[in-house]
Formats: structure tokens, C-alpha cells, sequence
């Protein structure tokens, strides 16, 4: 049964950059030596290029596009530079060995290079034949490491320039040096297949074993947690790694062969992740993997491969790369064309919040020792930084929207109007019962009366209106609110019958209204015999609108009324007018056939 190992980094992968957003046409140097000519940090990056004398250039790492042939250079060795190496303390400082016997420290503009740099700002002459390779110290300012043809290793101070200590024992030739985490050891690879472990003060042999049987060279550093992981050649020549333990060296916890090949595997550790990168001198794959304490230690995650072979590799600090977008580890790598891919390796997260988990605190621009304090003796670990300080301080928070309690807002209004939840609401028992008035009038938007000229009447808009009541009790008056019913002027009926233009429709309108007048006015005169309710509507009692005008302003409930009774009457002279239009109308029609 297959268990699928769980680990945060078991799907990274790599995300090469456009060439459009790349440097291009650089020249790199054409020497044999197994290094990686190449060094990188969040400013800067450092090529030994092709020339006369040895000398590298040192560009931006934003710059883009194709570097011209006169850009400015570090002018630094009578003879070919073999390899360079950046300050951990100070992006502006960058230190290069070479085989003219001396090692050559330098201080870069914050902006670059605008001119050739020939002046160093220190040089360290101590070594009789070519310096091999170099190392900064982890933890303490101003340490550096570095190993001769001669086979011994010194150690500097460069701030006076001086050897602190002079450490031989080698046989052969020296390969590799490498310091562990706090940089109280250091581990060293040679020419005789052994690997051995010294300590940084003493440059005494703490640790010593085989490493692997091929005599080509072989490269070796340390983990966070101590191990040491080599690289190497078989007697047929396949290239392997190997994971040691500094206790027993000449046997390896994990070993493993990869491919058949003459080019120099480099390794690549990344302490904060774990993950362990392995690159070919001139070939066109890299290999990653993640070193953990879980069997079998070392497990392999992916190889990506491109069709072109890496001539130089840079391996950016965390420092430099971008956590924003879940980016772990980043490696600049020229190719034989002079083209600098930036190959950048992802988490992939769903979200796009701060990935916390992913990015560890890394080592810090402080240094934890300074020279003196090395020189005493004293180890101490690295100080560490977050590595995105703004996205560490900023901690997430639950995003709490703010609105307003709708239950609160409904609840008012389930009291007012129970009916339209479907249910009566809840009453408190001890509150009185409130009961409402009924309403004089339904509540509709006010409209203005309209006087229609052929009529000469005020035409109101039916409404579906109960009948009047002659018994109502009134009901208490509200002044504070008037009443939309009640016009700001009371209008009083015209007539037309002084005007001579009136037409025929007019003129019965005319008739009628006067005969209405006639009969409201022998009704109040006649004796109050039948009761309200039986008499007919033509005979019930009314008040004139004129009657109203210049007299005793009536009350509300009897002026609402009297406007009811009124609309009640207009509408029943309304239906006589419209059948007496009809019949005129027939009656000239059968007149116009006639004629």
C-alpha cells in the first residue's frame, strides 16, 4: 500500500522568466576550473567574464535586455578570476579570488558600476600558489575563508587585513569549504577522497572519512541540522549524492546514483525549507529535493529541464526573492548563449493572503559576532529577520462586515401592521389596547380637482367609496395634519348662461344644475317626515358649495361628508347627461339622413 508523503513542498516547481525580461550577450570566461563563476544577492549580480586579466562584471540584478560590450567592469586580477563571492553582512562588498596568489575585496556603488573598477578595497597576499575557492564566515563581520594551491586554508580579518589563523593538513589539492550553520566548523573536500570536518578557531580535524571513489572532484556542505551532503563520482564515472553523518563520514545514511556524466554537481541548500538543489556544470537539468529527518531523508521532488546547458549558476538568498507570490527559491543560471534565465520555484496556494508557514525567519544583515569577538573564541547562531517584515507585523484579521440589525429594523414594523406577517405579533399583556380611529378619508396622493370646460363642473376621480352615514360619530379632530381633500381655494360652480357661445351640451348641463337647485331647495322646505335612511337620494338634504362660501367655516367631519354626498349626486347627473348626449346625438344623425 502506497502512502503519499505529506509535505508543504512536495509540488514546487519552476517558473522560468521571459527572456525579454532577462539580461542577454554576456561573454562568459572560457577557463576550466570547476566553479561556478557566478554569485547573486538582492542588488547585484557577479559574472567572471571573458577578458584579458581576470575580471567579472557587476550588474543590477533588475537590469533587462542585452549588456553592451563596453559596460563597466571589476578589473581585478593579473590573471584569470576563478571565483567571487558576496559579503552575508553588505550587498556592496564582494570578495574574488584568482590564480595570481591573492584574494581582492571590493566595494560596488549602490548603483552599480558607471566606470571600470580597478582599486580594491582591501587585498589579501598571503597564499604562495593560485587561491582555489573562498568562503564567508555565517555570523561573524568581516571572517573570510579561503584555500590555496599549496594545500592550506587561512582565515582573515579583512577589516585590517590580516591572517587570523593559518590551518594546513591537507595532502592534496583542496575542492570545497563549507561552513555549517553558526560557523563554529567548517567541512572541506580533497583531491585524496576524504571529507573532512575542522573547527573554525583551532583549524584543528574534528571529523574524518572517505567520500566517494571517483577521483574527479567532489563537493560538500552542511545542514541545518549538522549533516553533511556530498556530491561525487563513482569509479565509472556516474555521478551520486550522499548524506553523511559528521560522527561516521565514510558511511553514508543515503546514497543514491543519477546519471553518467563528466560535469561537477553543486549543490544548493536552502536551511529555512530544507530543500536541496543539484546542478550540473554544463548540463541542462536541475534536480531538487527536500532533506528532512523522515526515511529515506532525502526525497526527491521534481527535475526541470531546459535545452540549453548552464555555464554559471547563482543561488539568490531568501532576501531576495518574492514572497508575495508564494516564490521559495530563486537561481540564476547563464547559459553558453549569454543569456541569464532567473528560474523561479513556487508553493502553489490557493490563496493570496501571506503564506506564514512557508516562509520561516531567515538570516538577518546583522552579524552576531564581530571579528575581535571571533577571534576569542565565541560562536554564536545567526541573527534572524522575517522574510516579508510588512506581511509579519500586518497580522490577518477576520474581515467583520458592518451592517445594520435587520431584526431590529423589522421589528417596529410587525407591531404597526401584524396582518402582514401572517400572524398577530405578541403584545405585552399589561400595555392597553390601542385602538385607531378610523380613518376619514382613504390615503391616496392628492390630486387637484379638475374643471372641465365643456361640463362646467368639478370633475373628481372615482373612487370605490362606502356609503355615507348620516349617524357617524365624529371623530376627534387632528390639526396637525391637514387634509389633502380640502383645496387651498373653494371652488364654486360657474354657469354659463350669460355666456352666448354655449353649446348645446352646455346648456342642458346648465338646465339640469338649475333644476337641482330648484329641488334641493323645495326639499328643505318640506316637513322631515320619512327617515333619513328611506328617503330617496334625490330628496336627501344638501348644501350648496356656494352656501359654504363667505359663511361659518364648517367642521372637518361635516365638510368630508358633504363633499361624499356631493360626489355621490355628480355622479347620478353624470350617467342622465351622457344618455341625453346620446339620444341628441342619435336624434341629428336620423335629422342628417332625413335631409
Amino acid at each position: 500500500m502506497n502512502i503519499v508523503r505529506q509535505s508543504k513542498f512536495r509540488h514546487v516547481f519552476c517558473k522560468p522568466v521571459k527572456h525579454e525580461q532577462c539580461m542577454s550577450d554576456i561573454k562568459v570566461t572560457e577557463i576550466t576550473w570547476d566553479s561556478l563563476f557566478c554569485d547573486v544577492n538582492p542588488k547585484f549580480i557577479a559574472l567572471i567574464n571573458r577578458g584579458s586579466g581576470g575580471p567579472f562584471l557587476v550588474i543590477p540584478v533588475n537590469k533587462v535586455g542585452r549588456i553592451d560590450k563596453d559596460y563597466p567592469f571589476v578589473d581585478a586580477h593579473k590573471a584569470p578570476c576563478l571565483e567571487v563571492a558576496w559579503s552575508p553582512f553588505n550587498d556592496n562588498v564582494i570578495a574574488s579570488c584568482s590564480e595570481d596568489t591573492t584574494t581582492k575585496v571590493w566595494l560596488i556603488p549602490d548603483r552599480g558600476l558607471t566606470r571600470t573598477l580597478s582599486e580594491p578595497a582591501v587585498e589579501l597576499c598571503g597564499h604562495q600558489k593560485r587561491v582555489n575557492t573562498l568562503a564567508w564566515h555565517p555570523t561573524a563581520n568581516n571572517i573570510l575563508l579561503t584555500a590555496g594551491g599549496e594545500n592550506t586554508l587561512l582565515m582573515w580579518n579583512v577589516g585590517t587585513g590580516e591572517a587570523l589563523l593559518e590551518i594546513g593538513g591537507h595532502p592534496d589539492q583542496i575542492w570545497s569549504i563549507a561552513f555549517n550553520y553558526d560557523g563554529s566548523r567548517f567541512v572541506t573536500t580533497c583531491k585524496d577522497r576524504k571529507i573532512r570536518v575542522l573547527d573554525s578557531h583551532s583549524g584543528d580535524v574534528l571529523h574524518e572519512g572517505v567520500g566517494h571513489e571517483g577521483v574527479k572532484p567532489q563537493r560538500a556542505i552542511f545542514t541545518r541540522d549538522g549533516r553533511v551532503v556530498t556530491t561525487g563520482f563513482t569509479k565509472r564515472s556516474e555521478r551520486l549524492y550522499a548524506l553523511r553523518d559528521q560522527s561516521n563520514l565514510s558511511q553514508p545514511i543515503v546514497q543514491e546514483e543519477l546519471d553518467t556524466s563528466n560535469g561537477v554537481l553543486f549543490p544548493f541548500y536552502d536551511e529555512d525549507t530544507g530543500l536541496l538543489y543539484l546542478i550540473g556544470k554544463g548540463d541542462c537539468a536541475i534536480r531538487y529535493y527536500e532533506v528532512n529527518n523522515e526515511a529515506p531523508f532525502v526525497h526527491y521532488i521534481n527535475t526541470y529541464t531546459t535545452s540549453e546547458p548552464q555555464r554559471a549558476c547563482g543561488f539568490m538568498g531568501k532576501r531576495g526573492i518574492n514572497s508575495n507570490e508564494n516564490e521559495i527559491n530563486r537561481i540564476y543560471k547563464l547559459t553558453t548563449k549569454g543569456v541569464v534565465d532567473i528560474l523561479q520555484f513556487f508553493v502553489p496556494r490557493k490563496s493570496d493572503l501571506w503564506q506564514a508557514d512557508l516562509y520561516p525567519d531567515t538570516r538577518s544583515m546583522v552579524p552576531a559576532l564581530s571579528a575581535e569577538q571571533f577571534v576569542e573564541g565565541v560562536n554564536a547562531p545567526p541573527n534572524l529577520m522575517p522574510v516579508n517584515p510588512a506581511a509579519a507585523e500586518a497580522k490577518p484579521k477576520i474581515q467583520v462586515a458592518k451592517k445594520a440589525n435587520i431584526l431590529a429594523s423589522l421589528q417596529p414594523q410587525a407591531q404597526e401592521s401584524p396582518i402582514s406577517s401572517g400572524r398577530p405579533s405578541p403584545q405585552p399583556p399589561a400595555s392597553p389596547r390601542y385602538e385607531e380611529p378610523p380613518a376619514p378619508a382613504p390615503q391616496r396622493s392628492p390630486r387637484r380637482p379638475v374643471v372641465d370646460d365643456d361640463m362646467g363642473i368639478v370633475r373628481v376621480e372615482r373612487q370605490p367609496q362606502p356609503q355615507p352615514s348620516y349617524h357617524r360619530e365624529p371623530s376627534p379632530p387632528q390639526p396637525e395634519r391637514p387634509n389633502p381633500m380640502i383645496p387651498k381655494k373653494q371652488v364654486a360652480l360657474r354657469s354659463r348662461e350669460r355666456d352666448g357661445n354655449m353649446t348645446e351640451g352646455q346648456r342642458r348641463a346648465a338646465a339640469e344644475l338649475e333644476r337641482i337647485k330648484r329641488d334641493q331647495a323645495r326639499t328643505a322646505d318640506e316637513p322631515q317626515l320619512m327617515p333619513p335612511t328611506a328617503r330617496p337620494a334625490s330628496h336627501s338634504p344638501r348644501h350648496s358649495i356656494s352656501s359654504t362660501v363667505g359663511g361659518e367655516p364648517m367642521s372637518m367631519d361635516e365638510l368630508i361628508a358633504d363633499i361624499q354626498k356631493m360626489k355621490a349626486v355628480l355622479r347620478q347627473h353624470e350617467r342622465r347627461i351622457r344618455l341625453l348626449e346620446d339620444q341628441l346625438a342619435d336624434q341629428n344623425m336620423s335629422n342628417a339622413w332625413d335631409l
